[in-house]
């Protein structure tokens, strides 16, 4: 990733926290941006993760039942982390 995507969700972050941070109306517009943030996060991971594995399998095709097994596991855990997070938002939103 650039340095400007990570000033941009640095900034983001910092913004959904202030919002957060008001309560009331707010808090929910934070807890918004943040599942938003989270699902866009979880989906770029998601992506290179996928493109990491077709590009190994394409260069050793007979490996790719080894490759397949070591992007399952940070696959697994990145989705875990994600839908954690989408919960905690939902529920910063309820209160």
């Amino acid at each position: 990733m650039s340095n400007k995507m990570i000033s941009i969700f640095i900034t983001l972050m910092s913004v959904s926290s202030v919002f957060a941070a008001e309560g009331g109306g707010s808090a929910k517009f934070g807890a918004a941006i943040g599942a938003g943030l989270i699902a866009i996060g979880a989906g770029i991971g998601i992506g290179l993760l996928a493109f990491a594995g077709a590009n190994a399998t394409a260069r050793q095709p007979e490996a790719a039942n080894d490759i397949r097994t070591t992007v399952n596991l940070p696959l697994f855990l990145l989705e875990g982390v994600a839908i954690i997070g989408l919960v905690v938002c939902f529920i910063a939103a309820m209160i």
